[in-house]
């Protein structure tokens, strides 16, 4: 941006130009050995992490399955180098996402998303996409076991029968199920046992929403939410495009309110999204107006803005404590404006925060527009009263036998308290496909394969069916968890034969199995949105119960890890590798604290501290996050597993934490225990070292007047006159005659989920290297995220002022609540390439179809072109990664190299990789178009990262084709908001951005005096 004096910086020490950062900064390769941890040898760390066993080659030596339908039309029996595709289904915990997966020779190894499914169409996160390297995990259990021994399933059966047959209650406790068929076994198990009983609840629970709701409106569901149909949208610690209830399908919807269009007659109007919330999140980070809070203070924002509305409306408002947060009566007058089509959600478990935001929602017309109670969605159906009960029982010895579907040791509040009381229950299993925390305290472990070797099927929303099938025979010797429990109740055990029964009697209504199973999904033709509904909440009660709602001292968030979730896949290398969006850091959590809060409580990045709540105690590293609210501090769930496997184990948990439900915790008391600790974190490994033209952003009431709002539009001077830098260059260009592949990203769509980044790792065999590793700035994966923070500081007006030294002190204030910029980085592909000219040995080169192509056998690993790329997005392997002892991930075994794609060379030490933009998928569709004597249709090639993408940010094709998406875009925006990053240096990449709007008023900008003003407070 040309003219403005917003400074941006991905991280706080490159802010504050921090000795360590200064002093690898200019390195492009970090060599200092970096110690983390001294009880645990950085060797020994990374030897201990991984994957082996060569058995699954027995289970893709055959056809998957021989009931399984591939989805597309390929030969029934595995052919060497011909992919199959099943379309199935992704389903843990209450997360959802139809899926196609990708075998090879039996095997599968990537996953990609559905788009026939009209929930997700096609969008996948990245916990779906790494799933495919949990199928290959080796620390798996092999078969059944009692105790420590294993045990014959026979065996098994037998004596688990003669438990349940001695009466006395039995439990079954799991997540929420969102197969029906599955709650059908589970009936028909009751039947043999009447005194069974389901107990469901959820690691995140939503039953304060599903509560709120049936006392607003007598429906306990979770309704269904069209981000799409909302002009105005508030988020109230509700990270609804990370974690927050199907984060997949709102990302697409809230994304489709974002497009913007530069063309004549183009789309000029966008959603305005405000968000309140006491940790940054990726929502947050999307959002055009951010205000900050504590948890304590949740209730006390939605009762001020419901009457703020209210008093607008005319109607009744009800009693509230005052609130100070940023941009609420805006918000409010904004709603108002948006009535009918405004839509406010709340991540709170508090019945009495929802009943207000029912309220509220009821207030704006929201029911029967962008909230659909008629079809709700079954994502979040735990109880935490049921859970509760059921504690309370096991722990009176009133329960008898107990089954266990999930791990409550682990993911519940009160897990301590269960671990003990099991012991007390005679008889207790659980499917766990591990030595898990709950699995470990029980008397048998029944282990179910991994859902890619399974028959399933879901309900995710009320009409709507999808269907899992097996992509692989059983590695191991597991059995389905439904198959155990039709075994038990003494009815035929085959599961896939009771699937389709039930689906032929009661689902399909006459249509196809065989379609269905091909499609994967089975969806009515039309939903029609129910109309409004009535609120008969009470709402003056729950304002109430609101009021009494106290934080005291230091207030603790606890949030749920994009990547980690609640813990399920903790021992997923490729989860724990990918950087937190936010705060990038990777294999552990931290405990977020903002600068004046670490400052006033004596700690700072690099130190460690131990934080008490309630006389619980846990110790972790200090991370300074800006954005977080002052006088809180945020930790993630998922972490702090003791029995996920040697991946998995790192980290603290936070769940004791939890109490009544409720994810928040008041009076923590902070001390710091260690120093001089390095995170392994990326946000600062590469840097655009003072350039300004990298991100280019501006706000929607300037982008309405002027389409190229924003735009940095470089100029040289030369004797001619101004010239643009592409009119200047010594090189001879490129001739492209048949194709000319290249990529769009869209700033605006981007809300750095990191979908894109697992994708690619799964595509393209990128290596994990490990924490120590990642602290060293080695970290390979091909696309990074790169997150700007950016601040208003007037440095020129305090440089005249005040002098140079306090002109450059205003630029490093860390702005409590910044703004944020997502920019996915990969290889630009430039056209004058700068690392083609520098290599000694021609390793790198150019293509006529304008991609920058690495020669691995020919790489002598000189590292030149690392060091000349402008956007430092090369990859250099210090070492072997696979069969390394060092590096036992999953690629140092039979087992972990079955995920590897056959169709990508595993690079070795001493070369540099870095994006191909999945040149084997684009030779793959020119062969295929070729067969057929035609050009690739636009569409039918695409790369992992645009495949995967849940908004739709990146789009890819040829640009000599007219008529492909890319080319029209192009056209469209050329002179609106596309722009290169780092015109000015004229390499001419083949990926093109398209500027950053947000729907705001206008450009705010610090005056000098509150700079400095700013500046003597944070002194």
């Amino acid at each position: 941006m040309e003219n403005t004096t917003k400074k941006y910086w991905k991280g706080v020490e490159e802010l504050k130009n921090d000795i360590g950062f200064v002093k690898n900064a200019n390195r492009e390769f970090n060599l200092d050995e970096i110690e983390n941890d001294e009880s645990v040898q950085r060797r020994d760390f990374l030897k201990v992490l991984g994957f082996g066993l060569a058995a699954v080659s027995l289970a893709a030596c055959d056809a998957p399955v021989r009931k399984a339908i591939p989805y597309l039309n390929k030969p029934e029996s595995v052919e060497p180098g011909i992919p199959n595709w099943y379309a199935s289904t992704y389903s843990e915990g209450g997360d959802y996402c139809s899926i196609l997966v990708k075998t090879r020779e039996g095997r599968p190894i990537k996953i990609e998303g559905n788009k026939l499914s009209s929930i997700t169409k096609g969008g996948v996160s990245a916990r779906v996409h790494a799933s495919v390297l949990s199928l290959y995990d080796n620390e798996k259990l092999k078969a059944p076991h009692k105790g420590s021994s294993e045990i014959k399933w026979e065996e098994l059966d037998k004596e688990v029968i003669a438990g349940l047959a001695k009466g006395g209650n039995i439990r079954i406790v799991s997540n929420t199920i969102l197969s029906p068929t599955t709650k059908k076994v589970i009936a028909d198990f009751t039947t043999k046992y009447p005194t069974a009983k389901l107990v469901t609840y959820d690691a995140n629970s939503a039953s304060g929403l599903i509560q709120a709701n049936a006392e607003s409106f007598g429906q306990a569901v979770v309704p269904s939410y069209d981000f799409s149909k909302a002009s105005v949208i508030v988020g109230i610690n509700a990270d609804f495009l990370g974690t927050w209830i199907a984060p997949v399908t709102f990302s697409k919807q809230w994304a489709e309110t974002r497009k913007l269009s530069s063309g004549k007659n183009g789309k000029r109007v966008m959603s305005r999204h405000y968000q309140y919330e006491t940790g940054m999140t990726i929502t947050g980070a999307s959002a055009d107006y951010r205000g900050m809070m504590k948890p304590s203070q949740e209730g006390a924002v939605v009762v001020a803005l419901y009457n703020k509305v209210a008093a607008a409306l005319g109607g009744k408002t009800i009693a509230g404590s005052a609130v100070e947060t940023q941009h609420l009566d805006k918000c409010a007058k904004d709603l108002v404006a948006a009535k009918g089509a405004a839509l406010v959600v709340s991540g709170s478990n508090d019945p009495s925060v929802q009943t207000v935001v029912n309220a509220l929602n009821s207030l704006l017309g929201s029911y029967g527009s962008t909230i659909d109670l008629g079809t709700p969605v079954n994502y979040r159906q735990g109880s935490d009263a049921e859970m509760t009960a059921f504690i309370n029982e096991a722990k009176a010895g009133q329960v008898s036998s107990v089954i266990f579907l999930s791990n409550p040791v682990y993911d519940h509040a009160r897990g301590a308290e269960l671990a003990e009381a099991i012991s007390k229950i005679a008889l207790s299993v659980s499917f766990a496909d591990r030595a898990d925390e709950t699995a470990s305290k029980c008397k048998y472990i029944a282990p179910a394969p991994h859902y890619l070797e399974s028959w399933n099927d879901a309900e995710p929303k009320k009409g709507f069916y999808s269907l899992t099938q097996p992509t692989i025979s059983l590695i191991f010797n597991t059995r389905q968890a439904q198959s155990s429990l039709l075994t038990w109740a003494g009815i035929n055990s085959d599961y896939h034969a009771y699937l389709k029964s039930n689906w032929t009697k009661n689902i399909l209504n006459g249509k196809s199995w065989v379609q269905a199973l091909h499609d994967g999904v089975y969806e009515p033709s039309e939903s029609a949105v129910a109309s409004g509904a009535t609120f008969n909440g009470n709402v003056d009660a729950a304002a109430a119960a609101i009021a009494k709602t106290k934080g005291a001292g230091i207030e603790v968030g606890i949030y749920e890890s994009v990547a980690i979730g609640t813990g399920i896949q903790a021992n997923n290398p490729w989860l724990q590798e990918m950087p937190d969006p936010i705060s990038k850091v990777t294999w552990e959590n931290v405990i977020a604290v903002s600068q004046k809060t670490a400052t006033e409580q004596g700690i700072a990045q690099g130190d460690w501290a131990k934080v008490t709540v309630g006389g619980k105690s846990i110790e972790l590293p200090v991370l300074i996050q800006p954005g977080q609210a002052i006088g809180t501090i945020s930790i993630a769930l998922g972490y702090g597993r003791t029995a996920a496997g040697k991946s998995g184990n790192t980290g603290e948990s936070v769940y004791p934490w939890i109490s009544n439900g409720q994810f928040w915790a008041s009076d923590a008391k902070i001390e710091k225990t260690k120093d001089n600790y390095t995170l392994a974190q990326t946000q600062t490994h590469s840097t655009i070292m003072g350039r300004t033209a990298v991100v280019q952003e501006s706000v929607l009431a300037e982008y309405v007047k002027d389409v190229k709002a924003g735009r940095y539009e470089p100029k040289i001077e030369t004797s001619e006159g101004e010239k643009s830098p592409y009119q200047i260059t010594l090189w001879n260009g490129h001739e492209k005659k048949n194709h000319s592949w290249g990529m769009i990203i869209d700033l605006n769509s981007c809300t750095g989920c990191g979908s894109c980044l697992v994708s690619c790792q799964a595509e393209n065999n990128v290596s994990v290297v490990g924490k120590a590793e990642v602290a060293r700035a080695r970290e390979m994966h091909w696309i990074r995220i790169d997150r700007y923070y950016s601040s208003e500081a007037d440095h020129d007006e305090v440089l005249k002022e005040k002098g140079p030294i306090a002109g450059f002190k205003a630029l490093e204030i860390a702005a409590e609540n910044p703004e944020v910029v997502f920019q996915p980085m990969m290889c630009q592909h430039c056209s004058n390439a700068p690392c083609e000219t520098v290599c000694p040995v021609l390793a790198t080169t150019h293509s006529s179809e304008g991609l920058n192509q690495m020669t691995y056998n020919r790489c002598i690993g000189t590292r030149y072109c690392a060091n000349n790329c402008p956007y430092k997005v090369r990859r250099f392997n210090w070492f072997k990664y696979f069969e390394n002892d060092n590096f036992d991930y999953h690629m140092n075994n039979d087992l972990g190299r079955m995920v590897l794609n056959p169709d990508v060379t595993v690079r070795s030490r001493g070369v540099i990789e870095k994006c191909s933009m999945c040149v084997q998928r684009i030779q793959a569709g020119k062969l295929t178009a070729k067969k057929e004597r035609r050009r690739p249709i636009d569409g039918e090639i695409v790369t992992a990262c645009s495949q995967s993408c849940p908004t739709n940010a990146i789009t890819f094709g040829d640009m000599l084709d007219p008529e492909s998406a890319i080319s029209k875009m192009l056209e469209d925006e050329k002179e609106g908001r596309a722009f290169n990053v780092l015109e000015e240096i004229n390499v001419r990449p083949q990926l093109s951005y398209l500027t950053k709007i947000r729907n705001k008023d206008g450009v705010v900008k610090k005056a000098a005096a509150k700079a400095e003003h700013e500046h003597k407070e944070h002194s």
